[in-house]
């Protein structure tokens, strides 16, 4: 297997990660540094950064989480409850693809393909994400237009999102590409908003559809 690809499966980088760190001499196959292009074989040792790589992993799989709120996406609860209480043994070595906090709820991917994982969250792909969330207050047209057309100001910088009302003014479908921690809540808080409830329903080309809270579903 090629290195790259070989790294891509078994860590968080993507492949054109991976060769940047291989240039960088931060790679070493069987006490050799790496060179780009180095394939990999069943019996090599390979190192990363001084750590050695499990290499248990050999198949690409990527899932869809219907994540219920109340877990968070760490494997570390820090005394919550965590997303890989929900997963079989088979997919504990998974990790999550843009998160979702402990309240929110909806599509979560979990995959061990960097290339994906990278495609998805780099800004400059700019994936698609859809929410549908409820606030506490219907929502004022000012404050709608404030959020589409002008933003409001985070501290990490700008945030636009495109609504759309659902059934009701405090009921609302929310598309977004950006990826600010916490995004939506920290928006609408900013104008006097509680976000009552906030959930996920597509990432990209991926759709929730009619997968149950807490079910999995393995993409082919």
């Amino acid at each position: 297997m090629r290195l790259n690809k070989f790294l891509s499966l078994h860590t968080e980088l993507s492949r054109r990660s991976a060769d940047k760190a291989v240039e960088d001499g931060r790679v070493i196959i069987n006490q050799k540094p790496a060179k780009l292009g180095d394939q990999v074989k069943g019996n090599d040792i390979v190192f990363l950064d001084n750590r050695k790589i499990n290499s248990n992993i050999t198949e690409i799989k990527t899932i869809i989480l219907n994540k219920p709120i109340g877990y968070v996406c760490s494997k570390n609860g820090q005394g919550s409850r965590t997303v890989y209480e929900l997963l079989p043994d088979e997919y504990q070595n998974l990790k999550t693809v843009g998160r979702l906090d402990k309240w929110s709820s909806g599509l979560l991917l979990l995959t061990n393909d960097g290339d994906l994982a990278n495609q998805l969250t780099h800004p400059k792909f700019g994936k698609v994400k859809v929410y549908e969330i409820e606030l506490n207050k219907n929502l004022e047209p000012l404050h709608q237009q404030m959020i589409s057309d002008i933003g409001i100001s985070l501290e990490d910088g700008i945030s636009k999102l495109v609504i759309e009302k659902i059934n009701r003014d405090k009921n609302l479908r929310i598309t977004m590409k950006e990826g600010k921690n916490r995004q939506i809540r920290r928006t609408f808080s900013a104008l006097g908003y509680d976000v009552k409830k906030l959930n996920r329903v597509s990432f990209g080309d991926y759709k929730l559809g009619d997968l149950k809270t807490g079910e999995i579903f393995l993409i082919d």
